[in-house]
């Protein structure tokens, strides 16, 4: 079995977490650049991800998520956050930095520039919200991936209060909208949810081969 699969059976959406351990600076880094290094649409990375250690803010937004001890109690809380109203700027910032890092002319990108453009800006403001959403769950899944190799515990979260997250960190004033939520560090050794056996869909329900 490989080992990506023995991680996936290994990882659980841990519910208590040992307050005293924390994700090393090493571990961190690792975490972020695979973060960094996730697909997405155009890629655009239509998001920012915040890195939450400080405990004062943390327990200013327990509450606005459902007042879940993982906020508090786990190494650091990942909140990753879409950006809203994407339009041209975001897409010339992308073509700017696709140029720069492959050594083209920026005229070389106008035709794709155009393309993604036509693509997105002709989409209504809800819609490009959503699309934008979308898109941090594919980072998520990537954090997901790589904390189970190194064997660091991750919670997604999507129970919180989106308006009152956004109001504490401020994201509105920077054009941002909080997505998904993850928390990362280590089990506790009382969660009992560690010990559950996996529950999934067998594959004959799973999939569909056509």
């Amino acid at each position: 079995m490989s080992n990506f699969i023995n991680n996936a059976n290994w990882r659980y959406a841990t519910k208590k977490f040992d307050s005293s351990k924390k994700v090393s600076k090493e571990d961190l880094a690792t975490i972020k650049e695979a973060i960094r290094l996730s697909a997405s649409s155009y890629g655009l990375q239509p998001y920012k991800v915040f890195i939450i250690e400080n405990p004062e803010l943390r327990a200013q937004l327990q509450p606005a998520a459902w007042g879940q001890s993982q906020i508090v109690d786990a190494s650091h809380l990942i909140v990753f956050a879409n950006i809203t109203n994407i339009g041209e700027k975001e897409i010339d910032e992308s073509l700017a930095l696709t140029a720069k890092t492959r050594g083209l002319p920026a005229d070389a990108l106008k035709g794709y520039g155009d393309f993604m453009k036509s693509k997105i800006t002709s989409l209504p403001e809800e819609e490009r919200n959503t699309w934008t959403s979308k898109q941090t769950y594919l980072a998520l899944g990537n954090l997901l991936n790589i904390a189970s190799e190194l064997k660091i515990d991750v919670t997604p979260m999507e129970g919180f209060e989106v308006a009152k997250l956004n109001e504490i960190l401020g994201l509105e004033k920077l054009g941002l909208n909080a997505s998904v939520l993850a928390t990362i560090g280590y089990r506790h050794k009382d969660d009992a949810t560690q010990n559950y056996a996996k529950v999934r869909k067998s594959n004959e329900e799973l999939f569909i081969n056509l």
